[in-house]
């Protein structure tokens, strides 16, 4: 580990008049960039900003306690903590703010987050671990208040898993568990239930953490008395002070503008969460926010000319400037010759990221110009082809989207124009469209040889007096040999621990693994998902169970702003694969039943979605995920438990393949679609079908994200030429986004001869009790009569009307 630096100690004082001249640096560095950095975006140079000015000092104090190794899950005002690093420079800042999307100039997210949000590189270009324990580590920011709070927890508690868990492969990831985890949050999200919740976590979890809570009063025009009871967030939280024999939190105080009671107060903090493993929460006060919340408006609508004047005077920056003159460390001629030579520098950094974001539009600009001159004096259309190219040319400070637009509006205009500089033409958009799509889209999925879409199937294979036994045996037996063989794997959640979950599937692998890979939490399902995003982050293999379907939805705002959009706002650098396992389908009740998953797979996109219909698909889809390098929601069918299946000889081995159907039954007269559950009805209904000489094909999708990756669905209508849908989803869910798939990505209405039918539960929740799942999803004789009637449309001979 590298020495936590002591100024008081082990410094000379002229070492330490140098130390604290270089941190002055830092600091007027970044509130210079705030400040030009508010112009770009009101001269239209970026599209919006959100910067630190304000948090400059106390963030140079947490830089000085934060060791390689360590990480960050912190908010988008955290420039000056970065920059005291050295993982910020002055060009990347302003590189974001372009929104650049070249990864080596704007490596925080190559353009795709606005400025201010901030990461460092995981992985390497093959999607490979770098070695985190020597370097300064950087979560990816999310914009959305308070939700870098759950997988801070999962940050620290990697550490705490480290530290006591016996058999893992720590290279690359811990030494000793010695690792803090560092959140900062603003006073105003503080009032978020994901903080709370983060907070009480953690104090049970007992887990390396320090928070700051940056309190400047404000959250955008509100004021702390609209916010927080007693406008004191480390008065409302005495409850969680940790006492001589009680656990808990150790909450520190300290003034924002106090640096050396600052770099004090941190170190503190350090020593006790890194040697302890004890949370600890400094509330940062009197800090300020010279320049508002953000571009989007200016702090004088809302402040009083009393508080503007207390800012004025309370500045951090200004407070530090006037204790080191006064401490005899400069003189203010000293410290002005240095900001005059440090906003010259912000100049010339603030140059040179706009001119290296202009240079390959430009190229581009004027490779589309060439081509317009040389199309112009063949064309009959040359008036308006040159009329298209002078606009370009008065364009000083081009985007791609001027290019495109420009060039793509002028083929509108020239239609039936057929020449070879046409062609060059469209050639040219082709290949601008085809090379630049990929900086905006690339990396929502993995593009490593690590991607579970590439593991096969390996079948399960059964011994000739294979036992039939309870589902849960065989999901519980799979897991067993899981953490058997991964012992970097750990699995947590609502009474997932002691009874072994709610169903049975973790019987006894609690007493056999420990309580720190076989745990019970409380209820909080954003920050068990946050759990296993952190320690993802850090190489372990975590697997979150969230008890029923329904109960994710406490979750889904860190599973779709956070876990689905990290690989791909990070360009592929950081990756958190995850695994969350839930249960859902075929119930009674409006509670814990039903299958909501078309609101689902339309928020997670960049996650697996997983619907196996009985306990050896979902061990099998277990299998494979565990081998791969993404995240993935498993929804096992929560009816499936106690249903018989054969034993596999070869649990553990057997693998499901992502992104696959399979044909669980051949047929020749329609295709019948489903999954989970309600599959297992429409195999039974395909048996009677058959007694009225309806032969359908069953197929059971499986992988909802992906799907289908082989189109063997239009393969099958290819036969049937006929296709219904069937599952348990309110109408317009998932089987309106099976529908699409079919029909615009397999193309498969060119088969069809009878309109596609969906058939889905009604828009309702469910109704209470057998009668009630009876009227609410579909039945056995509802898919019986629909696919019946289907036939009846195509020949009413043959199947004369039902009903």
């Amino acid at each position: 580990m590298q020495p936590i630096p002591d100024l008081k100690n082990n410094m000379s004082f002229e070492d330490f008049k140098t130390e604290v001249l270089n941190d002055y640096k830092i600091a007027v560095t970044s509130r210079e960039c705030s400040l030009l950095g508010r112009r770009e975006v009101l001269t239209g140079k970026a599209k919006f900003g959100i910067f630190g000015d304000g948090k400059e000092v106390p963030q140079l104090a947490m830089a000085k306690a934060f060791l390689k190794g360590d990480f960050r899950s912190g908010y988008y005002r955290d420039q000056t903590f970065m920059m005291a690093l050295g993982e910020l420079t002055v060009e990347q800042f302003f590189a974001g703010l372009y929104a650049n999307t070249d990864l080596n100039l704007e490596p925080m997210s190559a353009g795709r987050q606005m400025g201010g949000h901030f990461t460092t590189h995981s992985l390497d270009e093959n999607g490979h671990w770098k070695d985190l324990t020597k370097q300064y580590n950087s979560s990816a920011d999310i914009s959305p208040t308070a939700s870098q709070m759950p997988r801070l927890l999962g940050l620290a508690q990697a550490s705490k898993i480290y530290r006591n868990v016996k058999g893992i492969d720590t290279t690359n990831f811990s030494i000793q568990g010695n690792e803090v985890a560092w959140g900062t949050i603003g006073n105003a999200s503080t009032s978020e239930g994901l903080f709370f919740e983060t907070i009480n976590a953690a104090g049970v979890l007992q887990v390396p953490m320090v928070i700051s809570v940056w309190d400047d009063e404000y959250g955008i025009s509100v004021h702390a008395r609209n916010q927080t009871t007693k406008e004191n967030i480390s008065e409302v939280l005495k409850g969680f002070q940790r006492t001589k024999d009680e656990k808990g939190f150790e909450i520190l105080r300290v003034k924002g503008w106090d640096y050396a009671n600052l770099i004090e107060t941190y170190q503190e903090a350090a020593a006790i969460a890194r040697e302890d493993h004890v949370p600890v929460l400094i509330h940062v006060t009197e800090l300020t926010q010279p320049q508002g919340h953000s571009t989007s408006g200016s702090h004088e609508r809302y402040k009083n000319k009393n508080r503007l004047k207390w800012e004025m005077e309370n500045d951090c920056n200004l407070k530090m400037r006037s204790w080191i003159i006064e401490s005899g460390i400069a003189t203010n001629e000293t410290l002005t010759d240095i900001e005059r030579t440090i906003k010259k520098e912000v100049r010339i950094g603030r140059k040179n990221a706009w001119d290296l974001f202009l240079k390959p539009i430009v190229k581009s600009s004027q490779e589309l110009v060439t081509i317009l001159t040389n199309y112009a004096s063949s064309s009959v259309h040359s008036d308006f082809i040159l009329k298209t190219k002078n606009i370009l040319l008065a364009i000083e400070e081009p985007t791609r989207k001027d290019l495109l637009s420009k060039s793509r509006k002028l083929l509108h205009h020239s239609i039936g124009d057929v020449s070879p500089e046409r062609q060059h033409l469209v050639n040219w958009i082709n290949n601008y469209l085809q090379e630049n799509q990929s900086d905006f889209s690339s990396h929502l999925y993995s593009e490593t040889d690590k991607s579970p879409i590439t593991i096969e199937e390996v079948k399960p294979t059964y011994d000739k007096d294979a036992g039939v036994v309870d589902g849960r045996i065989i999901i519980r037996d799979n897991f067993d040999f899981i953490f058997n063989n991964h012992p970097e794997t750990l699995i947590f959640g609502e009474d997932t621990g002691y009874i072994g979950d709610v169903n049975q599937g973790l019987e006894g692998l609690q007493e056999k693994y420990g309580e720190l890979r076989v745990a019970d939490t409380g209820i909080r399902e954003a920050t068990i998902v946050g759990q296993g995003i952190g320690m993802a982050m850090r190489g372990l293999r975590p697997i979150a169970e969230i008890q029923y379907l329904d109960y994710l939805m406490y979750a889904l705002q860190i599973i779709s702003d956070d876990l689905a959009t990290l690989h791909y706002r990070t360009k592929g650098r950081q990756k958190a694969p995850l695994i969350i396992r839930t249960r859902g389908h075929r119930l009674e009740g409006i509670w814990h039943s039903g299958s909501q998953l078309g609101g689902v797979i339309n928020l997670v996109r960049g996650i697996h979605v997983l619907v196996p219909r009985n306990m050896t698909k979902a061990a099998g889809f277990y299998n494979t995920l565990l081998l791969g390098d993404e995240p993935a929601l498993v929804i096992e069918c929560l009816n499936g438990y106690r249903l018989k299946e054969k034993l596999p000889n070869n649990i553990g081995e057997f693998k499901t393949p992502i992104g696959v159907v399979e044909t669980v039954k051949k047929g020749n007269d329609i295709t019948l679609v489903s999954y989970g559950s309600t599959l297992r009805i429409v195999e039974d209904v395909a048996k009677d079908l058959l007694l009225v000489d309806i032969d359908a094909e069953v197929i059971d999708v499986q992988s909802l994200l992906p799907f289908d990756l082989n189109h063997d669905i239009a393969k099958s209508i290819s036969k049937t030429n006929r296709v219904m849908i069937i599952d348990e989803d309110v109408p317009g869910g998932a089987s309106a986004y099976i529908l699409n798939e079919i029909l615009n990505t397999q193309n498969g209405y060119q088969y069809l001869d009878s309109q596609p039918k969906t058939l889905t539960a009604k828009a309702h929740r469910p109704a209470y009790g057998t009668d009630g799942d009876y009227f609410s999803k579909p039945s056995a004789e509802d898919i019986f009569e629909a696919v019946y009637n289907v036939m009846h449309e195509m020949s009413p001979d043959d199947f004369p009307k039902l009903r």
